[in-house]
């Protein structure tokens, strides 16, 4: 039996492929981890546009990076599709590796992360109708393909997958947290649709994938920290995946504060008003939870590179998550009007660009060198 930590040792070690090996190859081990980097580079470039104050260049900056995320979506939406025509054998058995198959929900997030970010950075590159129409297609693939997963995934560990008692990883969130981050970018949406049902209709739909996700979360959550106290350490390679936990905590909370902004004039009374309760007295304490996760999370990080962790692509589990807490922070700043939160916002927003700044740099000298893709020993 695979276990929890084989198929990310793949991307930490291997020889480059030779000149002579063919094209195709060259993607036969690119597995739907790689979405992350996408994910990564799109919350850059949202959670930078919400930041307060006025930075000089920041939001030029920030639009190049939502450019560059779409690049990458591009060419890993084609090269997977490649992987899947000429080796099937290979995806077939991501999908039965209990390590691997949650990771489909990074396709949804990544597709839900990049349409987003149409809205908020890339209506001046690509204009206001190209971009409102990118993000309709992205926002409704993104959202059926996480929902799938959601269900598919948790089915497929319970009838294929065999998983032993202390194989719990936060891993095991990705397909969970698929669905609050469209109920997070959905309310961006809303005002391009016509007032009345159209629009209550998608403001109630995200507020449901919210309460799916969460529910499911708290299903997992308490199995993830009890495998940590019982069973010791996650693997070196997995330890970066205990910031996954920051991705549900910080996009619930933005996802509050995004229905508290659309909720008046299109939810009757007291409902309207009701959402910006929520947006506070939920976000508050779930970013004391987060803020306190984030102190443990780091501390083991710091202990595993003490004992020799080397880059793999889980180090991408630095950067969404934090994201997701920079644009809970943001929202609580403008539900609130406290300068704490803002002063949060910009904090977490300094160490989420240092983690994607390392992250992508170790994959682009990975890719370079061949390592990255190449089978493993």
């Amino acid at each position: 039996m695979v276990t929890a930590a084989q198929p990310l040792a793949v991307r930490t070690s291997g020889s480059p492929r030779t000149a002579g090996t063919p094209r195709a190859a060259t993607v036969r081990h690119l597995g739907p981890n790689w979405y992350a980097s996408v994910m990564g580079t799109a919350v850059v470039a949202t959670a930078g546009a919400g930041l307060p104050g006025h930075v000089p260049g920041l939001g030029a900056a920030c639009a190049a990076v939502w450019a560059l995320s779409l690049a990458m979506l591009v060419t890993l939406l084609a090269a997977r599709a490649v992987h899947w025509a000429r080796h099937r054998d290979q995806a077939r058995a991501h999908l039965l590796d209990p390590a691997m198959a949650p990771f489909y929900g990074c396709l949804a997030m990544a597709l839900l992360a990049v349409g987003g970010g149409a809205l908020v950075v890339g209506e001046d590159w690509i204009g206001p109708r190209a971009a409102l129409a990118l993000d309709v297609v992205l926002f409704t693939v993104g959202t059926v393909v996480g929902l799938l997963a959601a269900v598919a995934v948790p089915y497929l560990m319970v009838v294929r997958h065999r998983i032993e008692p202390g194989q719990a990883t936060p891993v095991w969130l990705l397909p969970l947290v698929a669905p609050m981050v469209s109920a997070a970018l959905g309310p961006l949406l809303v005002p391009h649709l016509p007032a009345g049902q159209a629009r209550q209709t998608l403001l109630l739909g995200c507020l449901g994938m919210f309460g799916l996700s969460l529910l499911a979360t708290f299903l997992v959550l308490p199995m993830i920290f009890a495998r940590l106290v019982t069973a010791g350490p996650l693997p070196l390679a997995l330890t970066p995946t205990l910031f996954l936990v920051l991705g549900p905590l910080g996009q619930s909370t933005t996802a509050t504060g995004k229905f508290a902004d659309v909720a008046p004039g299109v939810m009757h009374a007291p409902y309207d008003q009701g959402f910006g309760l929520l947006a506070v007295l939920y976000g508050v304490p779930v970013t004391g939870f987060a803020l306190l996760w984030l102190g443990l999370a780091g501390a083991m990080v710091l202990r595993a590179r003490r004992r020799g962790m080397g880059f793999a692509m889980t180090w991408w589990a630095f950067t969404f998550p934090v994201g997701t807490c920079v644009t809970g922070a943001e929202g609580l700043a403008r539900h609130t009007g406290l300068v704490a939160f803002d002063g949060l916002a910009v904090a977490l927003y300094v160490l989420l660009v240092a983690a994607w700044a390392v992250a992508a740099g170790c994959t682009a000298r990975g890719l370079f060198r061949g390592e990255l893709l190449a089978a493993p020993r």
